[in-house]
């Protein structure tokens, strides 16, 4: 059985040492950082598979840190925040994170949402063990070695950009209600993430469409929901 590591950046050491607990109870491997500037660092220099990173750190931010994140990388980042207003989670889905816990919060369904991600994160892609390529007027999937490119351009998606595009294009044509995006690609139930979906629908036309205003390929259906174009 593969060993996972998560890198779990709060400055608090209470609050790392707990996650960390729960964590390794799972059979996960922890890294601790107390600031972004030490997670940047440590993501260097170690294979890290998840981050659990939080917002309000001193010296470095988690937005900032998953900003810098998103650069380089697209291993699946939770952000943690003691906030719960909607502007915090929007912030940091712009920035690239795949999902959002608020403190407190319920180790359980941490550790749920940790696991559903390292899930999706590794088996990206894997279908039916083979190369498949989907080309859509200069828009390509490459399932095998989970890239999509514009015009030959490689782009860097996010883990749920990613699979929100490969939903789309595997299914060129058909229109996807928000309700329908949220659950075939987070996996659970869909509640009140008009605002979720959204956000990445922004991101994902900022990074495959010269003029995002006036797209190409993601199309929105008024009063629907969104296709890509065959």
């Amino acid at each position: 059985m593969e060993t996972y590591q998560v890198l779990v950046v709060d400055d608090e050491k209470e609050i790392r040492d707990a996650i960390g607990i729960y964590l390794k109870n799972e059979g996960i491997t922890v890294m601790q950082a107390k600031d972004g500037i030490e997670a940047i660092e440590k993501l260097n220099e170690h294979t890290i598979h998840l981050i659990i990173l939080d917002i309000m750190m001193p010296r470095q931010d988690g937005i900032s840190t998953a900003f810098k994140i998103r650069e380089e990388k697209n291993i699946p980042i939770i952000m943690l925040s003691a906030k719960s207003e909607d502007m915090d989670k929007i912030l940091g889905l712009q920035v690239g994170a795949d999902d959002y816990v608020t403190k407190p919060f319920n180790p359980l369904e941490l550790i749920a949402r940790v696991k559903s991600q390292l899930r999706r994160y590794v088996t990206l892609g894997t279908f039916e063990g083979r190369k498949q390529v989907i080309d859509l007027n200069g828009l390509t999937l490459d399932t095998a070695a989970k890239e999509i490119r514009v015009n030959g351009d490689i782009v860097k998606l996010t883990p749920i950009e990613y699979r929100i595009v490969e939903m789309l294009m595997k299914n060129a044509g058909h229109v996807f209600s928000i309700h329908e995006i949220y659950e075939r690609v987070w996996k659970e139930p869909y509640i009140n993430a008009e605002n979720t979906v959204a956000v990445h629908i922004r991101k994902i036309r900022e990074k495959i469409e010269i003029d995002p205003k006036n797209p190409r390929y993601l199309k929105v259906v008024w009063g629907i929901g969104y296709k890509i174009e065959k």
